[in-house]
């Protein structure tokens, strides 16, 4: 079950979403270590830093979507990183149990507008591997359903443009080094082992 990516059990305070699987779920795509530190350090300290952000301000009673769409400086760039990795955490599985494909529309959408999944799957690579610096690489679905692939650079998301996030892969330096060094390309097409399509879809259909 895809969990909740507004993670707020209190009207003035966000929580660290938990992971939907073990911490070294999905090695050797995504090593235990780094997800002790992509996870449990580096978000950690967004959650902590919004938190503080948000005392007392009309920010503490709104979902992290609207923070984000509404705020601007620190607290928009904690705020977005926040939704930017619950989203992406919460898209893959270990590489055994995860749908490897979309199905139904999600499917049907992707053939009409690359012609295959494996021409999105490498203009999608193509996207993380050419964006300079840190940031995100996401696929996003506009309201009548067409489907958009877009860089965003830091901490932005594509719900600032109007669109509905729905896959993602981080590329800031953190998500991949300690397991790949420098080799951002070769993390990005290991990616597709563990996301699983079924979230995905979910995420269009809804």
């Amino acid at each position: 079950m895809e969990i909740p990516f507004h993670s707020k059990i209190l009207s003035t305070m966000f929580t660290l979403i938990e992971l939907p699987y073990a911490k070294d779920a999905l090695a050797p795509v995504i090593s235990a270590q780094t997800l002790e530190f992509h996870h449990g350090k580096h978000l950690q300290g967004y959650v902590d830093n919004l938190n503080k952000l948000i005392a007392d301000t009309p920010f503490e009673e709104m979902w992290l979507e609207e923070v984000v769409r509404q705020s601007t400086g620190g607290m928009f760039n904690n705020a977005g990183q926040i939704l930017n990795h619950n989203l992406y955490f919460t898209q893959f599985g270990p590489a055994a149990t995860v749908a490897k494909a979309p199905t139904g529309a999600l499917a049907e959408q992707i053939v009409k507008q690359w012609g295959s999944l494996d021409a999105f799957k490498a203009e999608f690579e193509s996207k993380g591997v050419t964006l300079f610096g840190s940031g995100w690489v996401w696929l996003s679905a506009q309201e009548d359903g067409t489907l958009v692939i877009t860089q965003e650079s830091g901490a932005s998301n594509p719900v600032t443009e109007g669109f509905k996030p729905l896959l993602t892969f981080d590329v800031w330096e953190h998500a991949y080094y300690l397991d790949y060094q420098n080799r951002r390309a070769a993390h990005l097409s290991a990616l597709w082992q563990i996301v699983d399509w079924r979230v995905i879809e979910s995420r269009y259909d809804d």
